[in-house]
Order: structure tokens, then C-alpha cells, then sequence
């Protein structure tokens, strides 16, 4: 195991970017590697592009699912670890990995005998893409259980101060599915390719990889692992603890999963040429999620340990340190959209009738992107602290009105822009009410005698 980042003591931004760091290069790669993914998917033909497309859907809607035990096990994990009782934090990490894999047969075996009708909702007329989403949804969701296992596995040694295993893992199984990709896909030399299910199988592989190397470092950890028991039972209070903090996290995200859904279909209506601006558009965005998603799940950690060894202070310091980092981000990267939109997207897609589009995408979507970065952030703590419930209504109801909004602004003239628009409006409100939050929580919990801050 690497050396583990000690969040308890020493200087708050040295320990949060060295948390930070591995767990945001971690997210960079696997924005590379969907990237090149799609790219392979593509040479393949339309027809593949829309069956992992359909078949993508419900692993994406799997996240929010896993969600649960990663949230829970996570935040409980840093708890206990803050209060020092190992053997707590380890009845803990027992329970999310058991809760994973429940999760993962259930929701396995619902996408291998509800392949049909799952994929039939997307109302594809090919039979050819229909069989091809089929095939794909059964093989990378009937064997969940490795991406379940490597997302709960990253969260609990996050929770532990290491970020740089999942890090080394991921990367890993990342290359690795990289390099399957187009083997699986088409083939080489006399082996012929399988085309869809060969980019299943690469996944799949890759992710069975993930989780072996994570076994391997694990064996060696004498903090929590060493009394981690998958086969005894875990008290129900341990467990109803973790489902009460990780619920409304794994149904934003499932919300989150829907709403993206429907509002693809609204901007559907623009055309396809609107379709790929918002793909685009949002690839080139995550850039800056993606880092204050590295940020958010350090602070999470921070606040966890922090929280249960009662070192208010240093999470009150924790928190205001991450917000500035991550906003000053923020206005970095609305400084790119606003000013080099045009340079940026042209980098993606070439057709002079479409630049204009992912320009108009980008300026007005760079507007809100510090106050993105600040939700995000503080997402990340009042999940540290517990208050998982807080944040998931915030989000949910503000992220729900953008449909409204959109149906609302984009019946106007600004047409498109208008649905751009409710997603920058939207995300405005959702960082300045989250900060308002974090200050009036914090608030609260200083009330109780504060140890000193180192």
C-alpha cells in the first residue's frame, strides 16, 4: 500500500492536493480513454455507435445504484478512522463491499433477463442495433460486480488518505482497455473481431484487472483491510447508518441519469447537429468538473476524518481552502470558454456550420462554470459531515428545474441557447445556495468545543 495522506494534522492545502491530485489525474484518463473509446466505436460504424449508446445508458444508471454503499461505506469509513476505531471503520468497509455485491447480482440479473424490454425503450427500428444493444448490456452490466467492487474499493481508501492506489489501478485497467479495444473490436491477423460485444468484453476485462490489482494492494494494508470480513455479518446499525447517508446520494444520481435523458431529447429536437454540441460541448467541460470532482471526493475525506476526531476548526479551514482553490479553477476555465471558444471546439469538430453552435455552448455555459466548481466542492463536505440528504435536495430540485427552464427559454427566440442557458442559470443557483449552506452547517457544528488546529 502507499503512504497514506495524514489528514488529521500538518498543512490543510499540502494534504488536500496530495489527496486530490491522483484521484483528478484518475478522472482525466478516463476522460481520455472515453474519448478514444468512442473514436474506435466509430470506425466501426453508426450502427455500433448507437448500440453502445443504448447498452451505455444503464451503465451509466449503474453508477447511481453503487452509489449508495460508495457514499456511505466512504463518509463512515472517514469517520471512524478520524475517531480512531479501526475495527468500527473496517465493520464498515465489510458492509459497503457486501452491499456492492448484492447490488451487482440484483442488477446484473435484471439487464441479462430484462435486456429486451430495457433496450426497447429507446425505440431503436434497426433489429440489428436492437440484438447489438442487447448483447452489450448483458455483458458489461451482467458483470457489474467489478466496476461495483472498484468504486466502493477507491472510495473506502480515499477514506483512508490514498488516493494513489485507485490511481495506479485505474490507470491500469484503463491502458488496458485501451489497448483492447480495437483487438476486441476488429480483430487481428487471422482472429476476427467481435465488434459490440468485443468493446463489452475490453470493459469488462479491464475492469476484472482493476480489481485484481486492488486485491493485491489491499493484502498488505494493516489499518483496514487486515480486518475486513466479507463473509460475516455486519450489525444492522452499521448498515442502516451507510444506507441512510449513501440513499440520497445513489437517487440524485439515479434523478441525474433520467433528467440528462430527457433533456437530450429536448435538444434532439434542434437536430443531431445539436446532439453532437452537446456531446462535445460537455466532453470539453468536464475538464473543469472533473477537477473539482477530485476535489469534492478530498474534501469528503478531509471533512470525514476531521469531523469524527471533532477538529472543527480544521474542517471549517478545510473547506474555505478547497472553495478557494476550486473557484479560482472555476473562473480559469470560464476565462477558456469565453475567451477561446472557437479555437477549443474547433479542436473537436471541424464543419464550419457547426462551430458557431459549440461556440454559443461554450461562452454561455463558461459562465457559470466557478460557481459549478463551488457546488461540487461543497457537495463533497456536507457529505463528509453527513449531510447527504441536504445536499441531494438541493440538487435535485434545482437540476429538475432545468427541465422547465429549458422547455421555458428554448420556446423563445433564443431557441437552442435558451436550453444552454438553463443548464448555466441553474448551475449559478446551485453554487451560491450550496455555499450558503456549508456556512450556516459549519456554523452549527462550531458550537461544540473545538480541539486545537494543527
Amino acid at each position: 500500500m502507499n503512504k497514506k495522506v495524514d489528514l488529521l494534522k500538518g498543512h490543510i492545502f499540502t494534504s488536500l492536493t496530495e489527496l486530490a491530485l491522483p484521484i483528478m489525474v484518475t478522472a482525466l484518463v478516463q476522460m481520455a480513454y472515453n474519448l478514444t473509446d468512442m473514436a474506435w466505436i466509430g470506425i466501426a460504424g453508426a450502427s455500433s455507435v448507437a448500440a453502445v449508446g443504448a447498452g451505455g445508458m444503464y451503465v451509466w444508471l449503474s453508477q447511481g445504484v453503487v452509489a449508495l454503499a460508495k457514499m456511505g461505506g466512504q463518509v463512515k469509513v472517514a469517520h471512524a478512522l478520524g475517531g480512531g476505531r479501526k475495527e468500527e471503520a473496517a465493520q464498515y468497509a465489510s458492509g459497503a463491499l457486501q452491499l456492492g455485491i448484492l447490488f451487482s447480482v440484483l442488477y446484473g440479473a435484471l439487464c441479462i433477463f430484462g435486456a429486451k424490454p430495457l433496450i426497447g425503450f429507446f425505440g431503436l427500428s434497426n433489429r440489428g442495433i436492437v440484438e447489438n444493444a442487447q448483447l452489450y448490456l448483458k455483458i458489461t452490466c451482467g458483470l457489474i460486480v467489478f466496476s461495483y467492487m472498484n468504486v466502493i474499493l477507491t472510495g473506502i481508501l480515499t477514506a483512508m488518505g490514498d488516493s494513489r492506489t485507485p490511481l495506479k489501478a485505474n490507470v491500469i485497467g484503463l491502458v488496458l482497455n485501451m489497448v483492447l479495444d480495437p483487438l476486441l473490436i476488429f480483430g487481428v491477423g487471422p482472429v476476427k473481431g467481435f465488434g459490440v460485444a468485443g468493446a463489452a468484453a475490453a470493459t469488462v476485462f479491464a475492469q476484472a484487472v482493476v480489481t485484481l490489482v486492488f486485491i493485491i494492494a489491499i493484502r498488505k494494508d494493516k489499518l483496514v483491510f487486515d480486518k475486513v470480513r466479507l463473509i460475516q455479518r455486519v450489525p444492522w446499525d452499521y448498515m442502516s447508518s451507510m444506507i441512510r447517508i449513501g440513499f440520497p446520494a445513489s437517487v440524485q444520481n439515479l434523478i441525474y441519469t433520467s433528467i440528462s435523458m430527457i433533456l437530450t431529447r429536448f435538444v434532439a429536437e434542434f437536430g443531431d447537429t445539436a446532439v453532437a454540441v452537446l456531446r462535445v460541448g460537455g466532453q470539453i467541460e468536464s475538464i473543469s468538473w472533473m477537477t473539482a470532482d477530485g476535489f469534492a471526493a478530498a474534501i469528503n475525506s478531509f471533512v470525514g476524518q476531521n469531523y469524527g476526531a471533532k477538529q472543527y476548526g480544521r474542517v471549517k479551514k478545510g473547506y474555505f481552502t478547497a472553495v478557494a482553490v476550486m473557484f479560482l479553477w472555476g473562473l480559469f476555465c470560464t476565462f477558456l470558454l469565453i475567451v477561446f471558444p472557437k479555437q477549443i471546439f474547433g479542436l473537436f469538430i471541424h464543419e464550419a456550420d457547426v462551430i458557431p453552435m459549440g461556440v454559443r455552448y461554450l461562452v454561455i455555459l463558461g459562465v457559470s462554470q466557478m460557481f459549478m466548481c463551488v457546488e461540487l466542492t461543497t457537495v463533497g463536505a456536507l457529505s463528509g459531515l453527513g449531510k447527504t440528504l441536504l445536499s441531494s435536495v438541493i440538487s435535485i430540485v434545482f437540476t429538475t428545474a432545468r427541465i422547465p427552464l429549458a422547455m421555458f427559454l428554448g420556446s423563445t427566440s433564443l431557441g437552442l441557447d435558451g436550453i444552454w442557458w438553463a443548464f448555466s442559470i441553474s448551475s449559478i443557483i446551485k453554487g451560491i445556495l450550496f455555499f450558503l449552506c456549508f456556512i450556516v452547517v459549519s456554523t452549527k457544528i462550531g458550537n461544540h468545543q473545538e480541539k486545537k488546529i494543527l
